[in-house]
């Protein structure tokens, strides 16, 4: 039997709508915000316009007021929402939300669930995840915020650090050391915290490499330092139970560096038609520049990264289906679709010459926003080290690295 990469009807229906909608919709949308309508306003229409089509949350079930899509439809569908800055806003699928909404909605008690699940998947709040620290950037393990159980509550004091979206978000979810003395994977908690509250300080939003406009901070939600300082939380609001907070974690990033890496992946495809769109429009000493080999090939390879990378996803998409780890997959993908994206826009950058450079195309934005995905949600270095022992592993055991490289295909 060949192997069947033909996608089920319905999936290509509902991505068919969902590139629809974005085209129609949201890249627009993004030019009536640079003519200065207001972003709330552009918003609520956008989502107004999403749940009249049934497009709401599509990786959270039915139920719950999703559109209970399964791992490859949800892959196809952010694949055509990351070619807006506005996609997964309008749908209500952005990050940093959407990973921690699918942490609460698989560890959160019913009482969590009614009082803070329930509004985020309305889109009626916004929720930051709030984990790393100074001290304890790549090793998670070796933060030091601390919460200390005082009666029915806990008390939280210690620092954060590039909590993304922290300034416009409704709800935290912090994690803590509760017990230094317990293993080292267990020794950590999470907790929620309704904002704002004066034990959990915002002391700025940290300025980085990434062009910003007067509306970055909003729609990206910005990266903030934070100050915890006797946050006392209800013991109701622990998360999952105590001791699961990095378990948690690496639950709701498994998600994340999936989703980053279908947006790198619409931007990416966005960068190449913008740039064969170029190349086409503009002659160089008489000759069209989509006419020169050197250009085609420039077209060519960044084609050839793409493919890879949609397949990958295909892949990955295709073992969560099926309930299979998928995590030595999901690393390589999260270091390859980061370099991937980098070198596609930059690829557009130069094809389309002092335009590319210049701000009057969101290209030099993407470029310098995109070096952080070889940074969130663990650094290269950590997943390739993590892989290069995988395979190690595999060949002790198998006798061979294919396990560790793909080779469950055949």
């Amino acid at each position: 039997m060949a192997v069947d990469f033909e996608i089920p009807a319905e999936d290509q229906a509902v991505r068919e709508k969902v590139r629809k909608f974005v085209q129609e919709h949201c890249i627009p949308a993004e030019e009536e915000l640079q003519q200065g309508r207001p972003y709330k306003e552009v918003l609520d229409e956008l989502r107004q316009k999403a749940r009249a089509q049934g497009l709401w949350t599509p990786f959270i079930p039915k139920e719950h007021g999703g559109m209970g899509l399964g791992p490859l439809a949800n892959a196809l569908v952010q694949m055509e929402l990351g070619e807006s800055s506005l996609g997964a806003l309008a749908l209500n699928t952005q990050g940093p939300d959407d990973a921690t909404m699918l942490t609460l909605l698989t560890y959160g008690t019913d009482y969590q669930k009614e009082k803070f699940l329930k509004p985020l998947l309305a889109g009626e709040k916004r929720i930051c995840y709030s984990m790393t620290e100074k001290a304890a950037g790549a090793d998670a393990t070796g933060m030091q915020t601390r919460a200390i159980r005082d009666g029915d509550s806990w008390v939280l004091n210690g620092e954060k650090w590039f909590s993304s979206a922290a300034s416009v978000a409704d709800i935290a979810v912090v994690m803590a050391k509760t017990n230094p003395d317990a293993p080292r994977h267990e020794q950590f908690s999470t907790f929620i915290v309704e904002l704002p509250n004066p034990g959990y300080q915002i002391q700025r939003d940290i300025p980085t490499m990434a062009i910003e406009g007067p509306l970055s901070h909003i729609i990206g939600g910005g990266h903030a330092e934070v100050v915890i300082k006797d946050l006392v939380v209800p013991h109701e609001n622990l998360l999952g139970g105590e001791g699961q907070g990095f378990k948690m974690g690496q639950h709701r990033l498994a998600y994340g560096r999936l989703r980053h890496g279908m947006h790198n992946i619409a931007m990416a495809q966005r960068a190449l038609d913008m740039a064969t769109q170029r190349v086409i429009e503009r002659s160089t000493f008489g000759q069209p520049l989509s006419q020169r080999q050197g250009v085609q090939w420039m077209l060519a390879d960044c084609a050839t990264q793409l493919y890879i990378s949609r397949l990958m996803l295909l892949h990955i998409a295709y073992k969560a289906e099926k309930g299979l780890d998928l995590r030595q997959e999901n690393s390589i993908a999260k270091v390859y679709l980061a370099h991937m994206v980098h070198k596609v826009v930059d690829t557009a950058i130069q094809l389309h010459g002092a335009l590319g450079f210049s701000q009057d195309t969101p290209l030099a934005r993407w470029y310098t926003s995109i070096r952080s995905q070889r940074l969130v949600d663990g650094p290269d270095e950590v997943h390739r080290w993590t892989v290069g022992r995988n395979v190690i592993k595999a060949y002790r055991e198998h006798g061979t690295t294919a396990p560790a490289v793909g080779g469950d295909l055949l």
